[in-house]
This record gives structure tokens, C-alpha cells and sequence, in this order.
């Protein structure tokens, strides 16, 4: 057992570093060859032909949406539970986030109450693929179409997830995939847009490079762009881990056996998956009982020797969207409410052991 089991931890291997060391030495830094390298990797490994590596993951849901026109005046549905960053990227571009509770099962987005938000300014939603498990995508997907909205897939902790064994971030008009230290893969900070055709592509590799265009061998300034251009040694950390990624997977869906084994369920509510998805479990995620301190449960199993915390937030209770929207969180999103006051995550990653898991499950259950 780990003298100490952080709640997420990237398994970085001395080949992955020799990969940045060779970029290193080469002088060239920016984004080169190697991020062209990553981005058909990746095009290759989720099955989509078109993909821009960018400098992070909340980067691609900023870029996707000013490259699909949404802006003032419009609004864009997105889950009242998630990370902050995918209602933020809405209020960025100057829309209004419309959100959404979730299935308390799943975690993910409710789909039954998306139809009911949806009016004529309604441009976008940008469901999310929570912790790591394929939602409803077909279902929103069909919403979508029926309503003539466009798709953002919030794929963050889902890179080989499957819906129905199509790999996620591929059925909307865009993708995103994060590279975050707590994702399977990591380039510390970084994301990964997929693209549904050449022209939205286009548009991505302009806006990400300070709108800069080449005509004619020249650089010509089209677009008030940004630089959110990944460097050619993330790139490179990037490309070696991807290569074991499969096997990774395979084996935290190992470790997640365990926990399902382990944990006491009389005592919390432990995540399910549907048959049509599949999970990357860069989150364990349960539910403990609402009369339960789980902050307190925090610090007991820190001393305890294993880091925990909250798994998401629910966006519209944090100050921002209170002070702003002043929504009745209680009420109007009761489940992404109580998943975040009542959530815990527990590590799940591949540098623990089968037996690093059954101590967390038992040190919980002693707990509880």
C-alpha cells in the first residue's frame, strides 16, 4: 500500500519523459510536428478525422462555440453538475448557461428535462460526459437534430468512453477531451477538440493561433484569435502515454470491480452504468447519505492516510452564478445539489494496487 494514496495521482513513466527530453533537445518547442503526430493519434484512437490540440480543455469548449457563432442574446443548455468550466465558457463567449438538473444514477445530464429549457434562443447544448461515463448522446443527439441546435460533447474525463461502442466526443458537432493531470492521459495542462467537418477545423486552427491564416506562404491576421496553441513537448508526453491507454482503461474498470465488490451499500449509493455506456472512471464517485458530514468524512480518511474530496460542483450554487442568476439550487436542481454537498470521490487511478483499493473501501465503510 501507497504510504500515502493521493486521490489522483498521472502514472508519467521514464519513457514518456525521454519522449519530452527529445523534443527538448531538438529546439523546436511549439506547436510542430509532434502535436500534428498527437492530433492523427487521436483522430485515429476515437475514430474522427478531424482534431486540434489545444492548451486546455476548458480552451476547446471557448473555441467551439465562437467558431459556431454563439454569443450574446443566446443560450446554451449545459448540466447543473459538472466542473465550473463548462457553464463558464458559455457566460465567456457574453450567452446565458441554461441549466439543467441530472439523473442522480448516472450523474449526467437528466435528458427527460432538456426539452422543457429549449426556446427560440436556445442555440447549444453542451452535454457532459461525467467522471468518465458515456451519457445519453443518442437521445440528445436526436433533440438536437429535431431543434436544429448544435452539440458540444464535454468529453473532459470520457477519452475512450463508448456509447453503444462508438467512442464519445464523436457524435456531436464537436468533442473535447481534457489532458489534465487527473485524466488516464496527461500533458499537465492541455485539451483535444474533435471536429465534425474541415470548416469548423479551419476555423479552430485560426482562432487558436491568434486568427492567423496563411495565403500564399504569408500570414495574414483574419481573426481576433487567441494562443492557445499546445507545445510540441506536451505533445510528445501525450503521444507516449497514449500508446497504453487501452490497458489502463482495462485495468481501473479492475480496480472499479473492486470497489463494487468492497464498499458497503447499505451505507452509500455507489455510481451505476448503463448497459449502453461504458466508463473511463477517471472519478469513483458514490453518494453518502444526506444526514452524513461529508467534509468530516474527508478529513478522517486524510488521516487515514487517503485523500478524498467533493466529485463536482453544482455550478449555479457557486457565488458567481448565485450573485448573478440567484437561483434556488434546492429546488430548482435538487439532485446536482445534492450530489455536490453529499458526493465524495475516491481515488481510482492506474499507479494503485487491487490492495490500495480494498484499504479505501474498508477504511470508508469503518467509517460510515
Amino acid at each position: 500500500m501507497m504510504q500515502f494514496i493521493p486521490l489522483a495521482s498521472p502514472n508519467i513513466l521514464d519513457a514518456d519523459i525521454q519522449e519530452v527530453v527529445n523534443v527538448l533537445k531538438t529546439g523546436m518547442l511549439v506547436q510542430g510536428k509532434k502535436v500534428l503526430e498527437l492530433e492523427a493519434h487521436i483522430g485515429s484512437f476515437v475514430g474522427a478525422k478531424h482534431v486540434a490540440a489545444v492548451s486546455n480543455g476548458t480552451a476547446t469548449m471557448h473555441l467551439a462555440l465562437i467558431a459556431l457563432g454563439i454569443g450574446p442574446g443566446d443560450e446554451v443548455i449545459v448540466p447543473a453538475f459538472s466542473y465550473v468550466a463548462t457553464a463558464n465558457v458559455v457566460e465567456l463567449v457574453g450567452a446565458t448557461p441554461i441549466f439543467v438538473d441530472i439523473d442522480i444514477r448516472t450523474f449526467n445530464i437528466d435528458v427527460s428535462q432538456i426539452e422543457s429549457k429549449i426556446n427560440p434562443k436556445t442555440k447549444a447544448i453542451i452535454p457532459v460526459h461525467e467522471f468518465g461515463l458515456a451519457c445519453d448522446i443518442e437521445a440528445i443527439m436526436q433533440l438536437a437534430v429535431k431543434h436544429k441546435l448544435f452539440v458540444i460533447e464535454d468529453a473532459a474525463c470520457a477519452l475512450g468512453a463508448k456509447y453503444k461502442g462508438v467512442n464519445v466526443g464523436t457524435f456531436g458537432h464537436f468533442g473535447s477531451f481534457s489532458l489534465h493531470p487527473r485524466k488516464a492521459i496527461s500533458s499537465g495542462e492541455g485539451g483535444l477538440l474533435v471536429c465534425h467537418s474541415m470548416d469548423y477545423l479551419n476555423k479552430i486552427q485560426i482562432l487558436r493561433n491568434h486568427g492567423i491564416e496563411l495565403k500564399n506562404g504569408k500570414m495574414d491576421f483574419v481573426a481576433a484569435g487567441f494562443n492557445y496553441r499546445m507545445t510540441d513537448f506536451q505533445a510528445a508526453l501525450v503521444n507516449s502515454q497514449l500508446s497504453r491507454l487501452n490497458d489502463t482503461l482495462i485495468y481501473k474498470n479492475e480496480l472499479a470491480t473492486v470497489y463494487f465488490e468492497l464498499l458497503d451499500k447499505t451505507k452509500m449509493t455507489l455510481p451505476q452504468i448503463p448497459t449502453h455506456s461504458t466508463h473511463t472512471w477517471q472519478t469513483f464517485h458514490v453518494l453518502l447519505d444526506s444526514k452524513i458530514e461529508r467534509d468530516g468524512i474527508i478529513d478522517q480518511l486524510k488521516n487515514r492516510g487517503i485523500g478524498t474530496n467533493y466529485g463536482a460542483q453544482c455550478i449555479p450554487a457557486q457565488t458567481y452564478y448565485q450573485k448573478k442568476y440567484g437561483f434556488d439550487c434546492l429546488h430548482e436542481f435538487p439532485n446536482a445539489y445534492y450530489a455536490y454537498n453529499s458526493g465524495l470521490a475516491i481515488p481510482l487511478y492506474e499507479k494503485l494496487s487491487k490492495e490500495d483499493i480494498s484499504y479505501i473501501a474498508k477504511e470508508l465503510n469503518k467509517l460510515l
